[in-house]
C-alpha cells in the first residue's frame, strides 16, 4: 500500500529515454505500418490497406502539431521502398495530404471522431486513387475496382487504426 505524500516504487525514467520514446514512438508505427506489406501474406489482389497510411493520418490528426509536412519526405520514402510502388509515391502524396491537413486544421473550429473519418476517408480515397494513377504511369495499373475496394478496407480499418494510435500515445506519453 503506498502512503500519502510518498511516491511509487517504481522508479521514474531517464529524461533521454522519455525524449526517444516521445520522438521514436510515433515514426516507429508508422514505419512499422508499412512493413506489415513484407509480410507473407497470399492474396491474389491487394485487399490489405496501407497501414502505414492509416497510421500517419492517426497520428496527424490525433496530434495535430506533432509533425512538419516534411516529415512525409521520409516516411513515404520509407513506405514506397516495403510497399513496392513507384519511388516517390507516397514521399509526394503524404505530403500534401499532411499540407491539406494542417490547412484543414487551421480552417476547423472543432472536430470529433466521426469529421476526423470524413477527413482521414477524403486523405485514404486521395492517396489511393492517385496512387493508382501514378502506378499507371509506369504500367502497373491494374482495374480501378481493386483500388476502390482496397481504400473501402481502408477508411473501414481507420477506426482500429486511431484506437492503436491513442494507445500507443497514452504509453508514449507516459512518465
Amino acid at each position: 500500500m503506498i502512503r500519502p505524500g510518498r511516491r511509487s516504487a517504481r522508479p521514474a525514467l531517464p529524461a533521454a529515454a522519455v525524449r526517444w520514446r516521445l520522438t521514436l514512438v510515433p515514426a516507429g508505427s508508422v514505419l512499422a505500418g508499412s512493413a506489415t506489406a513484407l509480410l507473407p501474406f497470399v492474396v491474389s489482389v491487394p485487399a490489405l490497406p496501407p497501414f502505414g497510411l492509416l497510421l500517419l493520418l492517426g497520428w496527424s490528426l490525433l496530434r495535430t502539431a506533432l509533425w512538419p509536412a516534411w516529415v512525409a519526405l521520409p516516411l513515404g520514402f520509407a513506405d514506397d521502398l516495403m510497399t513496392g510502388n513507384p519511388i516517390g509515391t507516397a514521399m509526394v502524396l503524404w505530403t500534401v495530404t499532411l499540407l491539406a491537413l494542417q490547412l484543414i486544421d487551421r480552417a476547423v473550429a472543432w472536430r470529433d471522431h466521426w469529421v476526423d473519418w470524413a477527413i482521414a476517408a477524403a486523405a485514404i480515397q486521395f492517396c489511393t486513387g492517385a496512387g493508382w494513377l501514378i502506378a499507371g504511369v509506369g504500367g502497373g495499373r491494374g482495374a480501378f475496382v481493386v483500388a476502390a475496394g482496397q481504400a473501402a478496407v481502408a477508411i473501414l480499418c481507420y477506426p482500429a487504426a486511431v484506437r492503436i494510435v491513442a494507445l500507443l500515445d497514452r504509453w508514449r506519453l507516459k512518465r
